[in-house]
């Protein structure tokens, strides 16, 4: 009998023990897991283009200024060369362009070619190198250093330079757009189509050959900065020569 009954006893006491952890189990909250915030799938950047097609991406929002200034983007223009083929400006777009106002019968342009054949050479060198170097004749029809036809291919060829890179603006248009003054008279502009140099060939205005080797040139020197990925150092000077308001055509 005291045993049956202690044996009652503890099964009493095991039922009322899972009854209270059920109980319990019930009304005892569980933690929730933390949430993880789901990020949007990042999308992959689109690739960028390189080369010729990165600079025209970089300068395709910049509206080119009226007229050519120092480190604004150059003003596009599309001449005929000495062929008679269109040669635009902004089909270089990726290469440093240089511009370079010329007139065969200019003194200052004579001791340049004739005299020396420092701006064939340099014309040489820099396109070996990579650069566009163009001729640009703004004497109106009639007035001095303006030829046409087969006496400019002649004359051309008489100063050993290149027909394709001549570009005839007997209108004077472009000249007046890059206030171009004299000639020579020059221009650099970087693979992104932006002036970074203009003025004088070199340091000293004169018309003396001897002088050619003593002078800085300011163009070569333009070059190799932005090659060198640097800051053009000097980047405006007066331009010598022959003046070329007298030769410009009539403004419409």
């Amino acid at each position: 009998m005291k045993t049956t009954l202690l044996t009652f006893c503890a099964t009493l006491a095991l039922a009322l023990g899972v009854s209270l952890a059920l109980a319990q189990d019930r009304t005892e909250p569980k933690a929730e897991a933390p949430k993880t915030e789901t990020k949007p799938e990042a999308k992959p950047e689109a690739e960028k283009p390189a080369g010729k097609d990165a600079a025209k991406e970089e300068v395709a929002e910049e509206a080119a200024p009226d007229f050519a200034t120092i480190d604004k983007k150059a003003p596009d223009f599309t001449l005929k060369n000495a062929e008679g083929k269109e040669v635009k400006l902004s089909s270089f777009l990726g290469k440093i362009v240089v511009l370079e106002w010329t007139n065969y019968d200019c003194p200052f342009v004579k001791k340049h070619y004739a005299k020396s054949g420092n701006m064939p050479k340099l014309q040489k060198e820099q396109r070996q190198a990579g650069v566009v170097w163009l001729s640009i004749c703004s004497s109106a029809k009639g007035k001095q250093g303006n030829f046409e036809g087969e006496a400019l291919l002649a004359r051309i060829k008489k100063e050993n330079a290149d027909p394709a890179f001549y570009l005839v603006d007997d209108t004077s248009k472009v000249g007046r757009t890059y206030k171009a003054a004299t000639t020579p008279h020059m221009f650099v502009i970087d693979a992104k189509g932006v002036l970074r140099y203009q003025g004088a060939i070199d340091s000293i205005a004169s018309g003396k050959v001897e002088d050619i080797e003593k002078a800085t040139n300011y163009v070569t020197q333009a070059i190799k900065a932005l090659n060198d990925g640097k800051e053009v150092a000097t980047k405006e000077t007066k331009s010598y020569g022959c003046d070329t308001s007298s030769k410009f055509a009539v403004a419409n």
